[in-house]
C-alpha cells in the first residue's frame, strides 16, 4: 500500500493491528494542551452503543482539525474507541487499583459486551462501523483479581483487562471479533479503508 492513514490513537495494540494487515500509518496524536480525555465523558443514561459511536465521531473530528491545523499532507484519518458494557452499564478505564478490582469483580463469572467503533475521514466523507462481541469471564477469586491488578495490565484499558494479555487465562468464551475486543476490528477497518 503506497498510501498511508493518520492513526489518531495512542494504543500500541491499534498500531500492531494495522501493521498486521499491512496498513501504513503515521500517528496523529493530541498535544498536551488538547483535552482529549474530555471527549470520553459519559452522558448519564447514555446507551453503550450510542456512547461508543458519539465518542469515536468526536475523536475523528478532533483529529481532522488537528491534521488541518498542523498543515499536514491530506490523508485518511482513522480512529477508534472501545467500550465494555455489562447490560447498559459502561465499564470504563480504571481510575486506580481499587477501581480496577471493582470492575473485574463485576465482570467475574459474567458475559459482557465489547463494542469497538472505528471511523475514517477522507475529505468530507465520514464512515463509521461498530463491532460488537461477547466475552465471558470464568469466576475469579479475589486473590486472582488482585494479582492481575498488581501486574499493571488493567490500566488504560476499558473494562480493566486486555484480551491479548494475562486476562486470557480467565476468559472462557468469546463470540465475535477478537481484534475488535483488542481495540481495532480488522475486518470492519479493512472494509472502511477500501470504501474510503
Amino acid at each position: 500500500m503506497k498510501d498511508f492513514v493518520y492513526l489518531a490513537s495512542q494504543s500500541p495494540r491499534r498500531k500492531q493491528l494495522l501493521e498486521q494487515i499491512g496498513v501504513r500509518y503515521e500517528l496523529l496524536l493530541a498535544t498536551p494542551d488538547e483535552d482529549a480525555e474530555s471527549l470520553e465523558r459519559l452522558i448519564p443514561g447514555e446507551a453503550p452503543l450510542t456512547y461508543v459511536k458519539r465518542v469515536t465521531q468526536l475523536k475523528l473530528e478532533a483529529a481532522v482539525k488537528r491534521m488541518q491545523a498542523r498543515g499536514l499532507k491530506p490523508a485518511p484519518v482513522l480512529c477508534a474507541d472501545t467500550t465494555v458494557a455489562l447490560g447498559r452499564v459502561i465499564l470504563g478505564k480504571p481510575e486506580n487499583e481499587q477501581d480496577a478490582v471493582r470492575i473485574l469483580k463485576t465482570l467475574s463469572g459474567q458475559t459482557h459486551r465489547v463494542l469497538t467503533a472505528v471511523a475514517v475521514a477522507s475529505g468530507r466523507r465520514r464512515l463509521l462501523s461498530v463491532s460488537v462481541s461477547k466475552v465471558t469471564f470464568a469466576p475469579m477469586k479475589l486473590s486472582e483479581i488482585k494479582a492481575y491488578v498488581a501486574s499493571g495490565e488493567p490500566f488504560g484499558k476499558a473494562g480493566a483487562y486486555g484480551v491479548q494479555g494475562m486476562a486470557a487465562a480467565y476468559i472462557s468464551d468469546i463470540q465475535g471479533s477478537y481484534t475488535g475486543i483488542m481495540g481495532l476490528p480488522l475486518f470492519e477497518t479493512s472494509v472502511l479503508l477500501k470504501n474510503i
